[in-house]
């Protein structure tokens, strides 16, 4: 199946959007459209296992973010809240009308910004491996403990990294003290909408008393640990799946756990 790509220019910056869904149900407004955003550095790739999974029963959106990817990098530093709105006008541009934003790595930190700005539209969030663990807010520590995930990481995992980075560095030096200085939890505490916080592990960037006190601080959320490193994502695309599915279902039913 090849997605659909659109292009939009939202407020001079470029986002691409991939779409996969079941046959005939790219514009679905029906069932719940799954959007992924990836984490800094990196691009759709990121989630392309998973979304395969995802979309044989919904319709799924993988952003690149501007700077990232193929996209050109916007001539300004982009906040939190800049792209959460950028990603909200672009969705809105291909009639998306509602959504469960996903999240990985800093994309956590952008479906927080998407859900407080506009909890209409956004219905539910994921955060997969939520950053920045506000006991280890430095530089140093975070460079570390990407080095040891690296070792974790399967090798085409490691490609995708490596390769994203080269092509996304600029983008990626400027945001980088945007993404460390974020408020995730007090950001997470003001969300009206059910989070669900997933973590590896192995993951040594999203520590488990770091993920649990993210769900904890949350008004209504589900803390959901898989084997696996950073991206668990990609490491075990069907259980991720299956716990996003299980997570709409009981939204659904408004029986969250």
């Amino acid at each position: 199946m090849r997605p659909l790509v659109e292009t939009v220019d939202v407020e001079g910056c470029v986002l691409r959007l991939r779409t996969l869904a079941p046959a005939g149900r790219a514009r679905d407004t029906l069932a719940p459209t799954i959007v992924l955003v990836h984490g800094i550095g990196m691009s759709h790739r990121s989630f392309k296992r998973v979304q395969r999974v995802l979309s044989r029963s919904y319709r799924t959106i993988a952003v690149d973010l501007p700077g990232f990817a193929d996209s050109p990098s916007p001539d300004r530093r982009l906040e939190i809240e800049d792209l959460a709105r950028l990603v909200i006008t672009a969705l809105r541009a291909c009639d998306v009308e509602q959504c469960l934003a996903i999240g990985q790595s800093m994309g956590t930190q952008v479906v927080v910004g998407m859900a407080l700005q506009d909890p209409g539209f956004v219905t539910s969030v994921g955060l997969i491996g939520p950053v920045i663990d506000d006991r280890r807010r430095t530089l140093l520590q975070q460079g570390f403990s990407l080095a040891v995930d690296g070792i974790r990481e399967r090798p085409a995992m490691n490609a995708t990294l490596l390769t994203d980075y080269l092509r996304s560095m600029p983008t990626y030096l400027r945001e980088l003290r945007v993404m460390m200085r974020y408020p995730t939890l007090r950001s997470v505490a003001a969300l009206e909408v059910p989070v669900l916080v997933m973590r590896g592990t192995e993951d040594p960037v999203a520590r488990r008393g770091w993920a649990a006190r993210v769900a904890g601080v949350a008004r209504e959320a589900a803390f959901i640990e898989l084997p696996g490193p950073h991206h668990v994502q990609d490491a075990h695309p069907g259980a991720v799946a299956a716990i996003v599915d299980e997570f709409i279902r009981v939204q659904t039913v408004g029986q969250l756990r």
